[in-house]
């Protein structure tokens, strides 16, 4: 049986021609494996990729390489050594391996660590702390059972929870502290008023857990200033102008992508999703064929956020997009059964993930103009929902409605339990402030002239 390397390296070849790259990526791809398969060949006397060989091709590429584009090459280094091995062509991809043995699938920080003067204590310090392993862990795991079966989800809390855990593993010293102790400790990690904030909070969940076993137990104090501090830093939404909505559509329908030729049409129905009707990311990739009735001209959305399933009127044009995408979506051979994900990829046979929904839609924004080619500044993809409630509120004022009499309506329509949680949504625009001031004027300033010869104060 042949195996790799191979001197005439026919199999890096057959490995490029199955993948069935676009011409720009293959002069990518082939000097990337052509580079690596000579440098095994020159490097190992067993003809073997074993982790001192991937290991001294990392240190070579670093001296005229920096970490970041050296992270860059190895992913398709990394597929391809994955083919090998499905197909017995190479005994183990060491990357592969090493991610098994820390437990561990973040192949950025194993490239990483390898590339540390000390890589064998730096790859330790990747492997992952057991969860709730701490003097209090066990504390935090009966109130996260306890919380869910109340039915709570509890993710967030958790989430912070095990941050906390983690801490406090490596904090042995802290061992018999009280609460506010270990909050004050593990808030000197990070100044910043988020993670103060989050400090404060997670103590006070634990603080409240200890408390039904031990009544003295006390609970760190949560001061005004710290969520103030935190608001003022957080990010001002912002609200999509309509001619910049019109710029996002157009930037998704002519969005490039030979190798799937539905793709610019699933993200133009995406984007007329989040805006038009108000979608969450998270509800856009949960949908499926059976959440879209046509007839009807409705969309399900189920099991979201606070636990709540609402099924959504849409308006003519939203269901014209629906049916478009549905009749693509249909020629391209994808599943039709009502559980089938709605947003599918050839590839996989599967519906996309979150993360590569948002990757994405962030593209298209960029390819707008709208937002830079770097950095996390400019628009982002929740402002389209933003966007969607302000919209619909100066609707409201255009048409003569009273949009305060609309908001339980609006508040449903997101998903939200109550008026106060829809509230976040209403940005004041300078648009918004002009229809509100013309409608107190229009009703309301009549009241406030005083009769003519009278006394204002009578």
């Amino acid at each position: 049986m042949r195996t790799w390397p191979d001197s005439s390296d026919a199999i890096s070849r057959k490995y490029l021609r199955q993948l069935q790259l676009r011409p720009s990526t293959l002069d990518t791809y082939r000097p990337m494996l052509a580079e690596f398969h000579q440098f095994v060949i020159e490097n190992s006397a067993e003809r073997s990729v074993s982790r001192e060989i991937l290991e001294r091709w990392l240190h070579r590429r670093a001296s005229f390489s920096s970490a970041q584009a050296i992270v860059a090459r190895i992913r398709p280094i990394n597929r391809f050594l994955d083919w090998l091995v499905a197909n017995r062509l190479l005994t183990s991809n060491p990357l592969a391996e090493l991610g098994r043995h820390l437990g561990t699938q973040d192949k950025a920080q194993i490239i990483r660590a390898l590339l540390s003067p000390q890589s064998t204590a730096a790859l330790e310090a990747l492997r992952p702390t057991p969860p709730f392993a701490s003097h209090i862990g066990a504390v935090m795991r009966d109130h996260v059972t306890l919380m869910r079966s109340l039915g709570h989800r509890y993710h967030t809390q958790e989430a912070c929870l095990l941050r906390f855990d983690r801490y406090l593993q490596k904090r042995a010293d802290l061992i018999g502290q009280p609460v506010t102790v270990l909050v004050r400790e593990w808030s000197k990690e990070d100044l910043r008023p988020q993670h103060l904030l989050e400090c404060v909070q997670t103590g006070r969940i634990l603080a409240k857990a200890m408390q039904r076993t031990d009544p003295t137990v006390v609970a760190p104090r949560l001061h005004n200033h710290l969520a103030r501090q935190m608001k003022q830093n957080q990010r001002r939404p912002y609200i999509y102008s309509e001619d910049e909505m019109v710029r996002l559509l157009n930037a998704a329908w002519s969005f490039p992508s030979p190798e799937t030729p539905i793709r610019p049409l699933m993200l133009y129905t995406m984007v007329v999703l989040a805006y038009c009707v108000g979608l969450r990311v998270g509800e856009i990739v949960r949908l499926t064929v059976g959440d879209i009735c046509l007839d009807d001209q409705t969309v399900e959305i189920r099991e979201t956020k606070f636990f709540k399933s609402r099924r959504l009127p849409v308006t003519t044009t939203v269901t014209a997009a629906l049916r478009e995408y549905l009749e693509a979506r249909h020629r391209e051979g994808a599943p039709s059964e009502p559980r089938a994900a709605l947003f599918w990829q050839r590839r996989k046979s599967t519906g996309y993930r979150y993360v590569t929904v948002r990757e994405l839609l962030l593209r298209v924004i960029r390819s707008s103009g709208l937002k830079p080619a770097l950095g996390r500044v400019g628009p982002r993809i929740h402002d389209m929902r933003h966007s969607f409630v302000v919209h619909r509120i100066v609707a409201w004022y255009r048409e003569g409605i009273n949009p305060q009499a609309r908001l339980p309506y609006l508040a449903t329509y997101l998903g939200h339990k109550d008026i106060n949680s829809m509230l976040v949504y209403v940005t004041i625009t300078q648009d918004l402030l002009q229809q509100a001031g013309d409608r107190f004027r229009s009703f309301g300033a009549n009241v406030l002239q005083p009769a003519i010869g009278g006394d204002v104060c009578n």
